[in-house]
């Protein structure tokens, strides 16, 4: 079983697309493997200074996280969360949302979110409840 989380942008109360100039911008530093990759430009094999790798898929609103490893990749997943989304939704079926969307949430959606200032590593494994480093 892997494990894989989604980031999402609300406006509105609705999901929009992410900006893949963005999206494409905080991740070409850290582009692997491009023969792992059999899809569009909109998905990434990433493979941070200390090895560890994550497949990022961005799929209409959603930039899907699958199967991260431990380690440095998840300081690149966050800069993604906080930087594009502002929003991570974790497998517990928790939201973990920066402040200042809270205004542009679907109706409903407060009640099973939990709002920091920044998405940092600290909050997202405060809110996951596990480790992402070695």
């Amino acid at each position: 079983m892997s494990y894989g989380l989604s980031l999402y942008k609300f406006e509105g109360g609705a999901p929009v697309e992410p900006e893949m100039q963005k999206v494409r911008a905080i991740l070409s530093p850290y582009y692997a493997a491009p023969e792992k990759v059999t899809g569009p430009d909109s998905e990434f094999w990433i493979r941070a200074a200390d090895g560890s790798e994550v497949e990022v898929d961005v799929s209409g609103c959603v930039i899907g996280i699958e199967r991260p490893e431990v380690g440095k990749v998840w300081e690149i997943i966050i800069e993604l969360a906080d930087r594009v989304s502002g929003t991570v939704f974790l497998p517990s079926g928790t939201f973990l949302c920066r402040e200042d969307v809270r205004a542009q949430l679907p109706e409903g959606m407060e009640s099973d979110s939990v709002f920091v200032q920044e998405i940092t590593l600290e909050a997202f494994e405060s809110v996951a409840g596990h480790s992402t480093r070695r």
